[in-house]
């Protein structure tokens, strides 16, 4: 019985946070206003997944346009299921909004991006590079900064460390591992940006980069 409680307590947390706190289900809407202030510009959205940040991004900034990039692998499947494969499904997000004439879908690797350097003007990644192991990461970053214009905005969205956060979805979204706000601050300037504004929602902390 132990071990049927721990699961359902799990299972329980896990559709709460993801519900109510992540809003799975919904279309999140920007953290910070002070991304792409311009209002206008070319936007990757690196490990798009279904196209939740990408519309986030369309909605918000109604003269940009968006490269939604993922790999649609395996992970793809485990996270979102099978049945439409990944670009289709994401296709009939971005049309049911009345988007899909400002986007096109890339499949690649966001560890190793199929674009020429300083290509956009700026990037986006929203629980998607914090999936990575360590080397992913970096490289993930240092992609994101090698593809952005001098002065190019990057915002990242990732899990919390905080501990209800990592027994909710931890074992549901295969993370390998959470960091602080401190770690992906250095990561980040590491990679060559400088973090402008950082903050919290929901299970989520953000990061506003911008290249330097």
């Amino acid at each position: 019985m132990v071990p049927i409680g721990a699961v359902t307590l799990w299972s329980v947390a896990a559709f709460l946070v993801a519900r109510f706190a992540f809003d799975a289900n919904g279309r999140p809407p920007l953290p910070t206003q002070s991304f792409l202030a311009s209002g206008r510009g070319r936007v990757l959205d690196m490990g798009a997944g279904t196209g939740r940040s990408s519309l986030m991004v369309l909605e918000a900034r109604p003269q940009t346009s968006v490269v939604a990039l993922d790999l649609f692998a395996e992970s793809y499947k485990q996270h979102f299921g099978s049945g439409q494969s990944g670009q289709e499904r994401l296709l009939s997000n971005l049309k049911a909004a009345g988007l899909e004439h400002r986007a096109a879908i890339q499949t690649g690797d966001m560890r190793k991006l199929p674009f020429e350097g300083e290509t956009f003007d700026a990037a986006v990644s929203a629980y998607a590079i914090d999936h990575l192991g360590r080397d992913g990461v970096t490289a993930s970053l240092g992609e994101a900064s090698r593809v952005l214009k001098p002065g190019g905005e990057f915002l990242l969205m990732v899990l919390t460390k905080d501990s209800w956060v990592t027994f909710s979805f931890g074992p549901l979204l295969h993370h390998r591992g959470t960091r602080t706000a401190a770690q992906w601050t250095t990561l980040l300037e590491n990679a060559g940006f400088q973090v402008m504004e950082q903050g919290t929602r929901p299970a989520t902390l953000y990061f506003l980069a911008r290249k330097r």
